[in-house]
């Protein structure tokens, strides 16, 4: 088979990564690719939104599986475009996946369908919700209703946040249309977790649980990113709550679109807050998360593409997923200054010297300078490391961490710690 995968970061170095494993592939192609995969695929320049290159580049390259990484192609209809034209994608439609490409829309369709999730309002006046701001209990949580790379939300503490909040979002348009309407919901405590299942629009498949730290640096402090480290299964994720999100969530998600005339086909990321009254929904994603899939493919014993062709097809039945016992964690490095502004261009050294056998990179934000490989983005490497428990799998991810350098590096170095404290809790019980 030739497959191509969309995207040029970390997720996408991931999947590749794992689909060129399949005995099934022939030819693996990356649009645009980045540093890290043109070591094993074929990377091509063309960009995630030029939708009609890329057509035209798997028509011409006979390609049997395109693969979509990111968010935006979906949102826009890339996934519809492709099977317009008898061409096999791995991903939801348009109208389904607007349960990530709008908050309003999401939040309304739990409301419909009895998924738990905060209580909200919606609004798409800045002097309307100023207004509403007057008579609320903080803290809340505002977000801007469309895409925003992870970064449109805000937890506000009091009215001085919440202003904050509306002038980014609403004034300055730092999302631009993305920030056109708001939520504004009631902000949930607990313990955050990711669950993702595959689906082929009325069947699926669970994954392994992962969870994402959000926040630049360590104990959650910060601004939010697009994930600085994550780590799977998460001791969490008990076989009692798998269920209760299986029965609360995922299945009424899966359902419900199906009922509603738009079945979910590909990856649906829940991103929960687990609380004391049970799992809630605090997002939804149509794609794998990024950097919680580079915890996960480690242990994916299953073939990848075999799940992908399955879903496309809808034969998700036939399928069995099969999972390796040990633990993962992905540490992200990033360059100095992310989230906000920082430089490229600096040389990466010291990745010859990783124990490769338990030890995986990822490259997000790199690209490859005749024999050199440098950053050019914010996130820049997602180094992953196996270990027989959580604590070993830390200890190891981290001692390889150190072994690379490059001018102004920053990475957290608490990545894991929440799992450590939920296993003493779990251990002293």
């Amino acid at each position: 088979m030739n497959i191509l995968v969309i995207g040029s970061g970390g997720r996408e170095h991931a999947l590749c990564w794992k689909i060129k494993q399949s005995p099934l592939v022939k030819k693996l192609y990356c649009a645009p690719g980045n540093g890290g995969i043109s070591e094993i695929a074929e990377c091509v320049d063309i960009g995630v939104n030029d939708y009609e290159k890329l057509l035209r580049f798997a028509q011409q390259n006979r390609i049997d599986l395109t693969v979509v990484g990111p968010e935006a192609p979906l949102v826009d209809g890339i996934v519809d475009l492709f099977e317009k034209e008898g061409l096999q994608i791995f991903g939801p439609g348009r109208a389904p996946a607007q349960l990530e490409g709008s908050k309003i829309f999401a939040k309304e369709f739990m409301y419909e369908y009895n998924i738990p999730t905060a209580p909200f309002r919606t609004f798409d006046d800045i002097n309307e919700v100023g207004l509403f701001l007057t008579k609320v209990q903080f803290p809340i949580v505002i977000k801007a209703d469309g895409l925003a790379a992870g970064k449109g939300v805000f937890i506000c503490n009091d009215i001085k946040d919440a202003n904050e909040a509306l002038d980014q979002i609403m004034e300055k348009k730092i999302f631009k249309d993305a920030g056109n309407e708001i939520v504004v919901e009631e902000c949930l405590f607990g313990e955050e977790l990711s669950i993702l299942a595959v689906s082929d629009g009325s069947r699926y498949v669970m994954m392994q649980s992962s969870q994402d730290h959000k926040r630049i640096f360590d104990d959650d402090l910060g601004p939010n990113t697009g994930g600085m480290g994550a780590y799977s299964p998460a001791p969490l994720a008990s076989r009692q709550l798998m269920r209760e999100v299986e029965a609360s969530i995922i299945e009424p998600t899966i359902k419900g679109m199906e009922m509603e005339g738009t079945p979910f086909k590909g990856v649906l990321y829940a991103g929960l807050m687990v609380t004391k009254e049970g799992p809630f929904v605090l997002e939804y994603n149509v794609r794998f998360g990024d950097p919680e899939i580079q915890a996960i493919l480690p242990r994916m014993k299953t073939d990848i593409v075999i799940l992908m062709l399955a879903c496309c097809q809808k034969r998700l039945g036939e399928v069995k997923m099969d999972w390796d016992d040990r633990s993962c964690v992905c540490i992200v490095m990033s360059s100095g200054g992310y989230p906000g502004k920082y430089e490229k261009g600096m040389e990466i050294t010291g990745l010859e010297a990783l124990d490769e056998k338990e030890t995986m990179v990822f490259h997000a934000g790199t690209k490859k300078e005749k024999e050199k490989i440098v950053t050019s983005g914010g996130r820049v490497l997602g180094v992953t490391g196996l270990g027989a428990s959580i604590e070993d799998a830390i200890k190891h991810t981290y001692t390889q961490v150190e072994k690379i350098k490059f001018d102004h590096c920053f990475f957290r170095r608490d990545i894991g710690a929440k799992a450590l404290k939920v296993n003493d809790i779990l251990n002293r019980r």
